[in-house]
């Protein structure tokens, strides 16, 4: 590791923080994990990073304040819950560290890398939203960019074996905090989201459906930018891809959502995803989980990148 590494800590020893640390461990260069924090001492992910040479405690955020390594970690990421991280927020800020939230605790602002990473950079605590939000949000972006996006519905649908104790304990925040996300970063003026459970056998590969209710807009500059928003997206998530060309039905006739307000020009816009994981540490099929760990991967590097750039 050179002298320009940011070291960081992981707090969370399951499968989502597992991933995460050998993300960083593999394809990092300006990343070094220097610790783990846990509350199961028989966890795996904990004994993978002793095995590793990670720093590691079994004494939640207590014990990571207490590890001599402490001191010299500027960034921490938190893979454990909403409830949890709010505990953990108070402390780390208490302590000058950045947050990297994988939780959809949402106490710090949405971050979608390609979207907004960019303005977010120096915030104290960046919240990931969730794994709905991160394959689906940019696509409402790259809508919005081209034409006022009235109404956006994502449908997560995910493997049931992927949804560990983390994720179902977070069903009601995934849905609220990818809902707002949609509107304050997609750009859509009202924001739907629906996770589905499905528990096929054997497990499919995680399905993101995307339909956006639009004002009037160029149909060719739209598709070319959902297709260059993929691309981006592509770049730090290999498996993530269009599942057939984005699909447009004019609306033709007034057309109303009860509550939401009547249109009677534009389009119904509907892209369909597929996210496929790099099976780090966890299956293919576990797209869901996999995005996450990209995302704050992607955000980690950025956001250690503008703290040497402005310490250099």
């Amino acid at each position: 590791m050179s002298d320009q590494t940011t070291k960081v800590a992981i707090i969370g020893s399951g499968n989502i923080a597992s991933d995460l640390m050998i993300k960083i461990k593999r394809l990092s260069e300006s990343l070094e994990i220097s610790a783990m924090a846990g509350i199961d001492p028989e966890s795996d992910g904990l004994a993978r990073a002793k095995r590793m040479g990670v720093a590691t405690t079994s004494e939640g955020i207590d014990g990571l304040v207490a590890l001599p390594e402490f001191a010299e970690i500027a960034l921490v990421f938190d893979a454990t819950s909403a409830g949890a991280h709010a505990h953990h927020a108070e402390v780390l800020a208490a302590h000058g560290k950045q947050v990297i939230d994988l939780t959809p605790a949402a106490i710090g602002p949405y971050v979608v890398p390609p979207v907004n990473l960019n303005i977010n950079l120096a915030a104290p605590n960046l919240n990931m939203v969730t794994c709905g939000g991160q394959a689906t949000i940019p696509m409402v972006a790259a809508l919005s960019a081209h034409a006022e996006v009235h109404y956006a519905e994502i449908v997560a649908s995910i493997a049931s074996r992927s949804a560990g104790p983390g994720t179902r304990a977070n069903i009601d925040e995934f849905t609220e905090t990818t809902a707002r996300a949609i509107e304050q970063i997609g750009g859509a003026t009202h924001g739907k989201a629906i996770i589905v459970l499905n528990p096929a056998e054997p497990p499919l590969t995680m399905r993101d459906t995307v339909f956006c209710l639009t004002g009037p807009g160029d149909q060719a500059a739209m598709r070319q930018s959902v297709e260059a928003m993929v691309a981006e997206v592509r770049a730090y998530v290999p498996g993530y891809r269009l599942k057939q060309d984005v699909q447009f039905e004019a609306i033709e006739e007034p057309l109303a959502l009860p509550g939401l307000g009547t249109w009677s020009e534009g389009w119904k816009v509907t892209v369909f995803l597929e996210v496929e994981g790099a099976a780090h540490y966890l299956p293919s099929y576990a797209g869901n989980l996999d995005i996450m760990t990209s995302a704050a991967l992607r955000t980690g590097e950025q956001v250690a990148a503008a703290r040497n750039g402005a310490t250099a």
